[in-house]
């Protein structure tokens, strides 16, 4: 099962959104939210809610693309997050979300016995390439014991 696969199947609001999940890895994560009335605000692009869905959900498919070895030790959990919308956004909208600390340094910490955080830069652009808004959500690997 792929990560867009996994996060579909366990995280409902990704199915309710029909979000598309085009890249999943330790590098980058790519979502799409594809253009649906249902989920329109006033000005008839996609409400505010569903595009921080949207930016959510791309964080979670690279913490498990860079972190999924490690979940018979630790839970992946968001512990915060902000978020700027920047421009009007219309039509189909896409996450692209990086991480925001080496991959080897968060688990060296969790290695050290420590409860990691580290931050997941998200970027959601318009077909046209406008960056619509910007996201950060913060992660931590919570040990398991």
């Amino acid at each position: 099962m792929s990560i867009g696969e996994m996060l579909a199947a366990t995280v409902p609001m990704a199915r309710t959104l029909h979000l598309e999940f085009l890249e999943a890895g330790p590098e980058k994560a790519v979502v799409a939210l594809p253009d649906q009335g249902e989920f329109h605000n006033h000005v008839g692009g996609p409400h505010a809610g569903a595009m921080f869905t949207l930016g959510e959900s791309a964080s979670g498919a690279i913490v498990l693309a860079a972190f999924g070895d490690q979940l018979s030790r630790a839970v992946p959990l968001a512990v915060g997050a902000e978020i700027a919308y920047r421009k009007l956004a219309m039509g189909t909208v896409t996450a692209t979300a990086t991480l925001g600390r080496p991959a080897a340094e968060v688990v060296a910490e969790l290695d050290a016995g420590e409860r990691p955080e580290f931050p997941v830069a998200i970027e959601i652009r318009r077909v046209d390439g406008a960056v619509t808004g910007e996201m950060t959500v913060v992660w931590t690997l919570r040990p398991n014991s």
